[in-house]
């Protein structure tokens, strides 16, 4: 819904809005890159821009390598079990939203601290679609954590982004 090329879209909602509600005492750098091809696959044009963006920014900032998470929700979380699987040492931790599934993906993400939300009412990317990923990186040997909406749709995301404590958990997840 955040797709386009207007460069504000993408961080009016959800984590932008999040942000924005603690910005005094949130405790992350965040890029906001926008699909402008509906795609968040790690092979797109899109993916390798957010990419792109994301080496730029570690340059020109003090990021800690050890310290690098990924987010996205809808066809964003699609996207972050993509990008997370295409640079498995990349990520410190990952944390896909209503994100569907790619369950071949599974092996290559096991060993990613993994947090993933989904509302069991979801119409969109269903509920069932994300219990098969997240089964499928368990049987691959990883440790996903999972929390389900009950009665909650498509918009999980604001919810997820107003608690405290996924924000204490990613602070938690460093790389060795």
């Amino acid at each position: 819904g955040q797709s386009g090329d207007d460069g504000l879209a993408q961080a009016q909602r959800g984590l932008g809005a999040a942000i924005r509600n603690r910005e005094q005492t949130f405790q992350f750098i965040t890029i906001f890159p926008q699909s402008h091809r509906k795609s968040w696959k790690a092979d797109s044009k899109d993916g390798r821009r957010t990419l792109a963006i994301l080496d730029e920014v570690r340059q020109g900032y003090q990021v800690d390598p050890k310290r690098v998470y990924l987010t996205g929700y809808s066809m964003g979380g699609e996207g972050t079990w993509s990008l997370a699987a295409a640079d498995p040492n990349r990520w410190a931790a990952i944390v896909p939203i209503c994100p569907g599934r790619n369950t071949r993906l599974a092996a290559k993400l096991k060993d990613i601290p993994c947090w993933c939300f989904q509302g069991d009412a979801d119409a969109m990317n269903t509920v069932d679609h994300t219990r098969q990923m997240i089964l499928a990186i368990k049987n691959a040997g990883g440790r996903p954590l999972y929390h389900e909406y009950p009665g909650i749709g498509h918009n999980c995301w604001d919810r997820t982004y107003a608690s405290a404590d996924l924000y204490e958990w990613l602070l938690l997840q460093k790389r060795p």
